[in-house]
């Protein structure tokens, strides 16, 4: 499999894999700000349910309320990530690491508020008691090196860490310990 690499515009390489996806749910960094946290999440739609179009038809604006009763609580929604890792390890792009996706919410980090503004977005299909597959924490390998290529990454916490009370994703299921093994970068950065 061809290595990751982001281009100027902040958009994966599709010859390594990788599926894009440009959702409308972003906008423009406040000027200066370039992403310096990386943000960890889970999310599976509906809850529970995983290999589904779902969460990238949430992302993507484009969602069927209809086709299960517990989506109707998403109506009207708008929200995004830069990254979506599959439980198969595929990873899907749905913007550009240069832009502002909406994915933090009400959020601090390091006693500054809307962390949206400064961090990349990942959401890994899970939920925060179900085992992540090593497909997603080898997709999350090769992933790492392409953004800090590209941003002066420094920081990696999870939504629960930079929202507490609020969030609790990714949850007791993420490996914060095999995360931080197979990344050298981040056994420096995790707390």
């Amino acid at each position: 499999m061809n290595r990751l690499v982001l281009d100027r515009h902040g958009w994966l390489n599709k010859r390594a894999g990788v599926t894009l996806a440009p959702s409308p749910n972003h906008d423009e960094r406040p000027e200066h700000d370039d992403a310096y946290l990386l943000v960890m999440h889970n999310i599976s739609l509906p809850p529970g349910i995983f290999g589904g179009a779902e969460v990238a038809d949430l992302f993507l604006n484009r969602l069927d309320y209809a086709s299960h009763a517990w989506l109707e609580r998403l109506r009207g929604l708008r929200v995004s990530a830069h990254f979506f890792v599959r439980r198969n390890g595929d990873i899907v792009q749905f913007v550009s690491t240069q832009k502002r996706a909406w994915h933090a919410g009400v959020s601090e980090f390091e006693g500054r508020e809307r962390c949206n503004d400064f961090s990349i977005g990942i959401e890994m299909e899970g939920t925060d008691t179900a085992p992540y597959m090593p497909e997603q924490y080898q997709a999350l390998t090769r992933l790492l090196p392409a953004l800090r290529a590209q941003h002066p990454l420094r920081a990696v916490r999870g939504h629960e860490h930079i929202a507490p009370g609020r969030k609790t994703d990714p949850g007791p299921a993420f490996d914060w310990g095999r995360f931080r093994r197979e990344n050298e970068w981040l056994r420096r950065q995790l707390p």
